[in-house]
């Protein structure tokens, strides 16, 4: 990003009007008594509303009013885009984003277009002063690339087509609608729908939190007239299946495993018959495990009253003379 200083002819002063003035007080009233800095980003946007663009004088007159000393408020107004520091385009001043994922989905052109409908040169008014533009780092819609930026406003998947008659709107002094410029909803896939298919979107909303709320309720109190219903949507569309009806699945899975007892009432048994081995059985059924397969340990080696492994240890232990030397 190209250095940003203050433009070099500069207007004599600057005061808040009235209303602004009493805006700010209130805004700084907000913050603790020694943290009035905190209020500088939402004072300087305001200067900026009010003149059309951040001047010296603007800076310093918030400096004063924030206590603070002006070199601060010059690098919040230096670092920050949305500020802008050269008298604009009086109907707007256009912000392209110009960083990798708007590049790889057509910023360039958008700028071509500026240079050939506005000027030549960014942070250059029009020849009519209506209208100028710059080019600046990512502005947070990468999955609408390539998009610009409008004051407060954002416009979204652009083509050079469409930006042209949003430079026509610009220019008329009107101010489009922002957002998606090619009929997509907000961020959903330009494909389409890829996932909760099942929810019934209206056209103008596909917040799937409005659409829930409209379905069929639950109160919270059934006394209650006015309650809110309390239901676990995420459950209920998440794969198609209820998450209670998966744990009832998965516990009726395991009743099966356990000749039709569920795993608490089943180690609750064997903790009544006796001590518990590590494979979950009561001393009973490993005694039993060990007398009929001869394959198990004692009971009494399974709590280490015995040895472990009666078997060979090392090669010296075994019946071969060749072995161990």
């Amino acid at each position: 990003m190209a250095a940003r200083r203050l433009a070099e002819h500069q207007p004599d002063s600057f005061a808040f009007t009235a209303e602004n003035r009493a805006w700010a007080e209130r805004e700084i009233a907000k913050f603790p008594p020694g943290r009035q800095a905190s209020a500088v980003i939402s004072l300087l946007w305001r200067a900026q509303e009010q003149e059309g663009w951040v001047t010296k004088p603007a800076i310093e007159g918030v400096a004063a009013m924030l206590d603070m000393p002006q070199i601060r408020v010059l690098e919040v107004a230096t670092f920050y885009t949305m500020f802008h520091l050269e008298p604009v385009g009086s109907n707007a001043h256009i912000q392209v984003c110009g960083t990798t994922p708007c590049m790889l989905r057509g910023a360039g052109e958008l700028i071509d277009v500026c240079r050939r409908r506005v000027h030549p040169e960014p942070h250059h008014r029009s020849a009519d002063g209506l209208l100028s533009w710059e080019e600046v780092e990512c502005l947070g819609a990468c999955v609408n690339a390539p998009m610009i930026q409008v004051s407060k406003d954002t416009y979204e998947d652009l083509t050079p087509e469409i930006f042209d008659g949003l430079l026509d709107s610009f220019r008329r002094g009107e101010r489009p609608e922002p957002g998606p410029q090619n009929g997509r909803q907000y961020s959903m896939p330009i494909t389409g729908l890829s996932s909760l298919t099942d929810i019934q979107y209206a056209a103008d909303d596909v917040r799937p939190a409005r659409k829930m709320q409209a379905a069929g309720r639950r109160k919270t109190n059934p006394g209650d007239a006015g309650g809110i219903e309390q239901r676990d949507w995420s459950a209920e569309y998440a794969g198609g299946d209820t998450l209670e009806r998966a744990s009832e699945r998965q516990t009726g899975e395991a009743r099966e495993r356990s000749g039709g007892r569920d795993p608490a009432t089943r180690s609750a048994e064997n903790q009544e018959a006796g001590r518990v081995d590590p494979a979950g059985r009561s001393d009973e059924a490993a005694a039993r495990s060990s007398a009929g397969g001869g394959k198990a340990q004692s009971v009494a080696d399974t709590h280490g009253s015995g040895p472990r492994n009666p078997g060979p240890q090392s090669d010296r232990d075994t019946n071969d003379p060749g072995k161990g030397r």
